[in-house]
C-alpha cells in the first residue's frame, strides 16, 4: 500500500513512510503514526486510526511552529529511526514473534485483541539511555465494557466521532513524577497516586485544575495534547498510563532536558513565555470576603499607611453589583468607584476587582448574549445553568471570538474605566462544568479543561490592545496549558482554614509550579468560614483573647494565620484572603501583629531578589518556587520531600504546619553547605537537622555561594527602592542576575531595563558587578560568616 502525503508530501522509498512538510508520517497496520520535531530536544508524537487527525496541528494552548533542522530519518527492515543530536526515536516495522507466556490459553486473542494496531514508540537520549518507552496505545469508541457508553449523548451529529484515547509507558522503579496541574491531596511525587486531571471545584482535597504536563527525574517531560478529562496513573504495575475521555488521536510532546530548567525552556517554547507582572503583583495583596463599601476599602488602605506597613494591591471581591452580570456598582455602597481609586492611587495602592463570567436572567445583557448564542449551551441552544440550587445564571462562552471581544469591551467600559488596575477572573473552571454542554469550539466534554485559557486570554488580549501602556494583571482560579502567557496569577481556590489544608498547600503548589505555571499562591488563612469554636490539641502559641471579635472561640486560629502568613511571604504571589470579619495584619491580636508585620516587611526587603526571580522565569520558563528535586536531583532523598522548597536559587523554606510546634526537622540537600538565615549558623548538606522554630520564626536557610540583594525600606513597589545591602553566603562561587525596570509598562519587551550581573569569587572574597550599576562603593556588602 502506498501512503499519500498530499501535494506537499515527499514519498520515501519505503511505501509506508512519507514526509508531509515537517512531519514524518508512517503507517502501522492501518494506524497513522506521526513524528514532528520542534527542536533537537522536542518531538511531538501522534497516533490515530484517522489519518487526517494524526497529521492535524496540535490543540489549544500551543504557539510553537515545527522545526525539523538537525533531524534525520533512516528506514531499515527493523523499522524507522528519527534522530537529532539530543534524541533518537525508533518505531519498529512489525510486531516480532512473542514467546507464549507460561499458562497461556490458546484463542484468547480472538476475543480480546485491543482497540489499536501495535505501534510502540521508543525514545532515547543522546547518551543512548531510555527516556520514554511507549508500549501501547488505545483509541476506542465509547462502549459498555469501559463504562463510558453514555458519552455518545454528549456528541451532536455534526461533531467529530468520540473515542477514548490513551497511551501506556514503561515506568522504571526509580522514576518519579511531578506536575499535572493542581491536585490538593497532599503528595509531591505522583508515583503510585492516580491523578484526575480536570477542573473540579469539589475535588476531595480542594479544587483541582488540569495542566497535563508531567516532569520526571529522568531528564524529560511529557506534555499531553488533549483537553478532555484525563486520568494519569503514574508508576502502577511498572507502567504509567494516560487515558483521556474524548479525542480523535493520541498526541503528546516529549521534551528532553540535561537540566530541569531545560525542560521548562521547552515548555516555554511550546506554550509561550510568562510575562513580567506589574511590580506590585510581587508585593502584598490585601483581600477578604468581602469589603462591603467604598468607605471600608479606603479605611483599610489608610490603616496600612498609618501603620507604615507595606501594601501594593487591595481587592474588591464579588457582590459589589446589583446582579450577576449587571456590571455595575450598588450606588449607596460604592457612590464613586473612580474617586475611590484616585484616593488609593494617591497612596500608591492599586486595586483588583472580581469580574465573573456569569449572567443571570433579567440583567441588562442576558437577553442579548442569549440571542447571539454566546452562552455555554445545551444541544438545543438553551444556555446551561445551575438550577435548581445555583441561581447565578449562565457562563459566557469566551471560546467564541466575538463573545470574548464583547465581554472584554463591557468589562473595559463598565469596570476598568473606573480606574481599577487588575482583574480577578473568578470561576474559570467554568463554574458550570461543560460536560454535556457545548462551546463555540465544540463539545464541552471534549474541550472540558480549556476554558481558563480562553477566558484569561479574552481579558489579557483586551488589556494589551486597549491599555497598551500598562502591564496586565489577571488572577484566575484555574489554569490550562499556555494560560501562564496571559499575564495571569493563579490560586488554589476556596480552601479551608485548617492545619491539614496548610500542610497540603505546600506539595500542591510545588506540583503546580512544576507544571510550568510559575505564579501560584493561596488564600493565606484559608477562604471558608471559621468554625465558631475550635479547641486546639496544644496550648496556642498566640493568645486569641484580644481577637475574639474576629476569630470568636477558634482558639488556635491566630497561630494558624501567623504560620500561614510566614509561608505566604515566600510564595510567588503574597495574598491574604478569607471569610473573616476582619483580615488585616492588626486584626489577629497584639501578639500576632508584630510577627505578621515582620514578614510583611521582609517580603519588601527581598523585593530586588524576588523581582529578579520573575525576570528569570520570564526568560527561561522555569518556576522560582521549586521542589528540592529540581536543583538537587543527584540527592535521592529529595525525590519526595514535599514540606520544603527552594524560593529562587538561594532560599530553602521549611514552613511550620503543626499546631503548637516550636521545632522543625529540616533536610538540607547534599552537595552544598547551608546557613540559617536568622542566626548565620553554617551546616553541611546531606543531613536532617532539628531547628528551633518559635512562633515568630520560619525555618529559613540560604545555600552557600548565594548572593542576596536587599532593598531599602519602602511601603509600596511604586516607591524608588535602592539596594541597601548585598548579603553573600560564602563557601562557593556565586552569580546572581539583578533585574529592574519601570515595573509598570511593557517597555521591558523592547529592552528598556537594567540588568546587573553580580559575581562572588569565593577564593578572593571579592564581589563584582557588571552591566547596569546597581550600587556605588563597597558599603553594601555583607559577608555572612557562619559559626
Amino acid at each position: 500500500m502506498r501512503l499519500s502525503c498530499g501535494v506537499f508530501g515527499v514519498l520515501l522509498a519505503a511505501s509506508s513512510v512519507c514526509f508531509a512538510q515537517s512531519q514524518l508520517v508512517m503507517d502501522r497496520g492501518g494506524a497513522t503514526v506521526v513524528l514532528e520535531p520542534y527542536a533537537p530536544n522536542i518531538v511531538r508524537v501522534t497516533l490515530s486510526l484517522l489519518k487526517d487527525q494524526a497529521t492535524a496541528a496540535p490543540g489549544y494552548g500551543f504557539v510553537a511552529k515545527p522545526a525539523e533542522a538537525g533531524w534525520t530519518h533512516e528506514t531499515s527492515d527493523a523499522g524507522d529511526t528519527y534522530k537529532s543530536s539530543r534524541m533518537t526515536i525508533f518505531l519498529p516495522a512489525s510486531h516480532p514473534p512473542q514467546p507464549r507466556p507460561k499458562g497461556y490459553i490458546e484463542g484468547t486473542e480472538k476475543y480480546f485483541s485491543g482497540s489499536t494496531p501495535w505501534a510502540p514508540v521508543q525514545i532515547t537520549g543522546a547518551d543512548g539511555k531510555s527516556l520514554l518507552d511507549m508500549q501501547g496505545w488505545e483509541m476506542a469508541v465509547p462502549n459498555y465494557k469501559d463504562g463510558n457508553v453514555d458519552l455518545k449523548y454528549d456528541r451532536r451529529p455534526q461533531d467529530p466521532p468520540f473515542y477514548e484515547v490513551g497511551a501506556t509507558f514503561a515506568s522504571p522503579n526509580d522514576e518519579h513524577y511531578y506536575g499535572l496541574g493542581q491536585n490538593q491531596q497532599g503528595v509531591l511525587d505522583q508515583r503510585g497516586h492516580k491523578v484526575e486531571c480536570e477542573a473540579d471545584y469539589n475535588a476531595a482535597g480542594g479544587a483541582s485544575f488540569c495542566v497535563p504536563f508531567l516532569v520526571t527525574n529522568k531528564g524529560y517531560g511529557v506534555l499531553w495534547d488533549n483537553p478532555s478529562k484525563t486520568t494519569i496513573a503514574p508508576g502502577f504495575n511498572e507502567r504509567t498510563q494516560w487515558t483521556s475521555q474524548v479525542g480523535q488521536r493520541v498526541s503528546f510532546f516529549v521534551i528532553a532536558g540535561a537540566t530541569t530548567d531545560e525542560i521548562y525552556s521547552g515548555y516555554r517554547l511550546l506554550t509561550g513565555d510568562t510575562p513580567m507582572l506589574p511590580k506590585g503583583a510581587y508585593g502584598f495583596i490585601q483581600c477578604k470576603q468581602r469589603y462591603v463599601t467604598q468607605a471600608e476599602m479606603l479605611a483599610v488602605a489608610k490603616g496600612y499607611r498609618e501603620r507604615h506597613l507595606p501594601l501594593d494591591v487591595i481587592v474588591l471581591d464579588w457582590f459589589y453589583y446589583t446582579g450577576m452580570g449587571q456590571m455595575d456598582f450598588i450606588k449607596d455602597r460604592w457612590p464613586d468607584p473612580a474617586e475611590m481609586n484616585r484616593q488609593l492611587h494617591a497612596m500608591h495602592i492599586n486595586t483588583m476587582i472580581s469580574v465573573w463570567p456569569r449572567f443571570e436572567k433579567g440583567t441588562r445583557y442576558y437577553d442579548m448574549v442569549k440571542e447571539k448564542g454566546w452562552f455555554e449551551h445545551l444541544a438545543d441552544g438553551t444556555p446551561t445553568d445551575g438550577l435548581p440550587y445555583d441561581k447565578a445564571g449562565s457562563d459566557i462562552d469566551t471560546t467564541n471570538p466575538e463573545a470574548a471581544k464583547w465581554y472584554w469591551g463591557v468589562v473595559r467600559d463598565q469596570i476598568v474605566s473606573k480606574g481599577f488596575d487588575a482583574l480577578w477572573a473568578d470561576e474559570t473552571e467554568p463554574d458550570l462544568p461543560p460536560n454535556g454542554s457545548y462551546f463555540h469550539i465544540g463539545p464541552g466534554t471534549q474541550y472540558f479543561n480549556v476554558y481558563p485559557l480562553f477566558h484569561t486570554a479574552a481579558l489579557y488580549n483586551g488589556l494589551r490592545k486597549d491599555l497598551p501602556e500598562k502591564r496586565a494583571l489577571i488572577m484566575s482560579r484555574d489554569a490550562y496549558i499556555g494560560a501562564q502567557h496571559n499575564g495571569t496569577i493563579f490560586w488554589s481556590s476556596d480552601i479551608y482554614p485548617t492545619w491539614d489544608t496548610l500542610r497540603r498547600q505546600i506539595p500542591t503548589g510545588l506540583n503546580v509550579t512544576a507544571s510550568g505555571i510559575a505564579y501560584w499562591g493561596n488564600d493565606i488563612g484559608g477562604w471558608q468560614y471559621l468554625p465558631y469554636s475550635h479547641t486546639p490539641l496544644h496550648t496556642p502559641l498566640i493568645d486569641p483573647s484580644d481577637a475574639r471579635d474576629n476569630v470568636h472561640h477558634n482558639d488556635d486560629y491566630p497561630e494558624l494565620y501567623v504560620r500561614w502568613f510566614e509561608y505566604g511571604a515566600f510564595l510567588p504571589t503574597f495574598r491574604t484572603h478569607g471569610t473573616r470579619t476582619y483580615n488585616e495584619v492588626w486584626t489577629y491580636g497584639k501578639q500576632a501583629e508584630p510577627i505578621l508585620s515582620k514578614y510583611l516587611r521582609l517580603r519588601y526587603e527581598l523585593m530586588p531578589y524576588i523581582y529578579s526571580l520573575g525576570y528569570g522565569t520570564h526568560e527561561s520558563g522555569a518556576p522560582f518556587m521549586r521542589a528540592l528535586w529540581m536543583d538537587f536531583g543527584n540527592d535521592p532523598k529529595t525525590a519526595n520531600i514535599g514540606d520544603e522548597y527552594m524560593f529562587g536559587p538561594s532560599f530553602l523554606v521549611a514552613p511550620v504546619t503543626e499546631q503548637g510546634q516550636t521545632t522543625k526537622k529540616v533536610y538540607l540537600p547534599a552537595g552544598t553547605a547551608w546557613y540559617s538565615y536568622w542566626t548565620g549558623e553554617r551546616f553541611e548538606g546531606g543531613q536532617t537537622i532539628e531547628v528551633s522554630a518559635p512562633i515568630d520564626t520560619l525555618p529559613l536557610f540560604v545555600k552557600a555561594g548565594s548572593i542576596v540583594p536587599l532593598g531599602s525600606v519602602v511601603e509600596s513597589t511604586q516607591e524608588k527602592q535602592s539596594i541597601a545591602k548585598v548579603k553573600v553566603y560564602p563557601g562557593a562561587n556565586g552569580d546572581f542576575t539583578l533585574y529592574n525596570d519601570d515595573g509598570k509598562t511593557y517597555a521591558y519587551e523592547k529592552g528598556d531595563s537594567e540588568i546587573t550581573k553580580i559575581h562572588w569569587d569565593d577564593a578572593s572574597g571579592k564581589l563584582s558587578q557588571s552591566g547596569a550599576k546597581a550600587w556605588v562603593g563597597d558599603g553594601v556588602l555583607e559577608v555572612v560568616r557562619g559559626r
